[in-house]
């Protein structure tokens, strides 16, 4: 299973699909660490994650504690604060970082709203990747602005030898936004199709496996369903700032439980978790982020191997493009069905523009709006 802990809402970037950022946490009502150390062990991924989770002042603290419960850590990062890591790294070289980089240059700063976060963001993390970090990289959200510069960022990772993570625009109750629509479904979906190309055509197994991680997007960024069904509450699960338990980080329905007031076992074995699992196997939404896909693609009986059909699809396309033969995409992705759009709302650049955030307390209610991807 794995385990993503939001650990506050506060966050640094403004960035214009997402706007935690506007309703900051209190940094004395965010999640405990005696209540992390209440989540047990065995994980196979555990992320830290956010908001941005570097401006927790205990996150060494935080680390030292969840570093032993999961074969891999990650901390994902918009990566303002390269220096905050640095004392993580020396000490966990082994740790997972991801940059949040939303495209070349200026591109990525008007996404995100940070002023010279391009610059500021590479530097730190080739920084730590000399200071003997063993898996940094950077994550992108693949949306209208950015879909055309995916080839060039994945060769950037490849020559200086880190990862790079993909997720399209979507909705969700950690980003405090339900109107995240794309512009132009099918432009974004043929410029996923050469990323796909792209690392297929490398010597690299994760990259052709990531292949098809990506090839989910195009599905989901053209509004079909899933390629392999959601597995939320059965291999993944997500505790928000409050230390609230969700199966998910899109549907706020799916409480689960408080880690505050109840133990971990109490949470995953109540009779609530029953009911759960049946809305997740009724559930019509049309997520595809990497902690929903990668797990899904899973083998259930040896979890580090992948299920038949993503193995299938992984070594006939890595022999076609070996061959220098084409990927036939509409085998697997039907272009004659495209989700049509309507109302859709043009997202903001935040870059030049400053908005005063307004705390979010516990004792409010939250996610009231209706988070709906497809």
């Amino acid at each position: 299973m794995d385990l993503s802990i939001i650990s506050t809402y506060r966050c640094n970037s403004h960035c214009s699909m997402c706007n935690i950022w506007k309703s900051p946490t209190l940094p004395s009502e965010e999640i405990s660490l005696a209540v992390l150390e209440k989540i047990p062990g065995g994980f196979d991924n555990l992320n830290i994650t956010g908001g941005e989770p570097t401006l927790r002042e205990d996150l060494m603290d935080i680390v030292d504690i969840l570093h032993p419960k999961a074969r891999k850590l990650e901390i994902s990062t918009n990566g303002l604060n390269p220096q905050k890591l640095e004392p993580i790294i020396k000490k966990f070289p082994d740790i997972k970082i991801r940059f949040s980089l939303d495209g070349q240059g200026i591109t990525s700063d008007k996404i995100r709203g940070e002023r010279d976060g391009y610059n500021r963001k590479v530097p730190g993390l080739l920084r730590l990747k000399e200071l003997g970090g063993k898996d940094l990289g950077l994550a992108i959200t693949i949306q209208d602005d950015n879909a055309g510069d995916l080839v060039e960022l994945f060769q950037f990772c490849q020559k200086h030898h880190l990862e790079l993570a993909t997720s399209a625009l979507h909705n969700g109750f950690q980003f405090h936004k339900s109107d995240n629509i794309p512009y132009d479904r099918l432009k974004i979906a043929r410029n996923i199709e050469n990323l796909i190309t792209a690392q297929l055509q490398t010597w690299n197994i994760k990259n052709w496996f990531r292949a098809y991680l990506n090839l989910g997007l195009i599905a989901r960024v053209l509004g079909q369903d899933r390629l392999i069904p959601c597995t939320a509450a059965v291999d993944f699960l997500f505790i928000d700032p409050w230390s609230d338990v969700y199966a998910c980080n899109v549907r706020p329905d799916l409480r689960i439980g408080n880690l505050i007031d109840q133990t971990w076992e109490e949470i995953t074995t109540g009779e609530l978790m029953k009911e759960i699992h049946q809305k997740v196997s009724d559930c019509t939404q049309n997520c595809w982020m990497v902690g929903s896909a990668r797990t899904a693609m899973r083998n259930p009986h040896f979890t580090r191997l992948p299920k038949l059909s993503p193995l299938f699809w992984v070594l006939l396309n890595r022999f076609k493009v070996g061959i220098g033969l084409p990927i036939q995409f509409e085998k697997t992705i039907d272009y004659t069905h495209i989700y049509k759009d309507f109302n859709i709302v043009r997202r903001e650049s935040y870059l030049n523009t400053r908005i005063k955030p307004v705390i979010e307390y516990k004792d409010q209610p939250h996610y009231q709006d209706k988070y709906e991807n497809r």
